[in-house]
């Protein structure tokens, strides 16, 4: 009776621990499937940089138009292509930096100053993921990158607002659009923030004030180190509330010289002013590549006119009731690279001037004092 128990007993755990015992039904040695959600868990922005990481973006200048190239560890972004004319401009930028495969495309929305290259840069470079706010729409501009991204066997990807991905060791996240009916086709801009450990980085495509304001209301985290100003700097954008909300300390502009449209705005200007965010402008600095190593300090470099005034007031208010204009005590001359007092004899012409407002401020910019009215 006994040895009859025992056999009986033996069955039973030979029955039940396989299906409950660890790693006897195989279960360790098959892959868990990984959702994009998963990744993001596994994967936050708050994990130690790896060895060797870097990232840069580089704001190309394709006129009054956008693109920006995003650059994480070797995985890389194309957001925007600028006008169809800058088709070989951005086909030559990726051939430059041997980027014949782009992890991820952005068309932010169907205006032809944002896809109008981006078949330039799919003649060069294949694409794994292309997201776009629409699938289809009435323009050979579009319909370019479509037949673009169709003959490369893939499919137009409309993205989810708060879906997220990595690109190397940085976060993105997809904030907007919010919706798919708005009136004006610049707000259905597919808006991101990418993450690299401390800093962070905002693209708005053309988003306007409605979304701007559909955003605040949805309660996403919207603040940047960097903005990429909205609308190559129009009115329609950039809104106090917005710009309080995104308390960037970086913007940059994608803007054409002396364009039609009057952009960047005065009033946007004064905008940023208000907050205190030092600009950069592709109008009159050309290509600007900002680069960060260490997840912390940002770098900027620009093709030409590195002190350029991307600001013409920007500075201190003087605060003296004097309407609000800007109070500079100093002047430097940008072919010596002297700076001067605003009373001394030996003044630079205007269009050779650049201004300052503290010492500290012309000589962190290269600037050396003049022997003559020794400020």
């Amino acid at each position: 009776m006994r040895n009859r128990f025992l056999a009986f007993l033996f069955v039973i755990l030979f029955v039940v621990f396989p299906l409950t015992g660890c790693g006897l039904d195989g279960s360790q040695d098959t892959p868990r499937e990984t959702t994009r959600d998963d990744t993001t868990k596994e994967q936050g922005s708050s994990n130690p940089l790896p060895t060797n990481s870097s990232f840069a973006v580089h704001f190309i200048d394709v006129g009054q138009a956008d693109a920006a190239l995003v650059i994480c560890d070797d995985k890389t972004m194309l957001i925007d292509g600028g006008n169809v004319g800058d088709s070989d401009l951005i086909y030559s930028y990726l051939k430059k930096l041997n980027i014949s495969y782009l992890d991820y495309v952005i068309c932010t929305h169907p205006h032809e100053d944002h896809v109008g290259g981006l078949s330039g840069a799919l003649s060069y470079a294949t694409v794994g993921v292309a997201y776009s706010p629409v699938l289809t729409y009435t323009t050979k501009a579009f319909e370019n990158f479509l037949d673009k991204v169709i003959s490369q066997g893939k499919n137009l990807t409309v993205p989810t607002p708060g879906e997220s991905f990595f690109l190397g060791s940085a976060k993105v996240t997809i904030l907007g659009p919010l919706h798919t009916d708005y009136d004006e086709t610049n707000d259905l801009s597919i808006v991101l923030r990418i993450e690299y450990d401390e800093v962070s980085f905002l693209f708005t495509g053309d988003m306007e004030r409605k979304a701007e304001s559909d955003l605040l209301e949805a309660g996403y985290d919207l603040r940047s180190t960097v903005i990429k100003v909205g609308h190559h700097g129009s009115e329609t954008s950039s809104s106090y509330a917005f710009l309080r909300e995104v308390s960037p300390t970086y913007g940059v502009i994608s803007v054409g010289v002396d364009n039609d449209y009057g952009h960047p705005d005065e009033d946007v200007l004064s905008r940023y002013r208000d907050a205190e965010v030092k600009l950069y402008r592709t109008d009159l600095q050309g290509d600007i590549i900002c680069t960060c190593e260490d997840g912390k300090t940002l770098r900027f470099t620009t093709a030409k006119n590195s002190d350029a005034i991307t600001n013409p007031t920007e500075g201190n208010s003087s605060g003296s009731g004097n309407n609000g204009v800007t109070e500079y005590a100093y002047v430097g001359n940008l072919s010596s690279k002297k700076y001067h007092r605003t009373t001394c004899g030996s003044l630079p012409a205007e269009d050779n001037r650049i201004y300052f407002t503290t010492k500290e401020e012309a000589e962190n910019a290269g600037y050396l004092p003049c022997g003559n009215c020794d400020p």
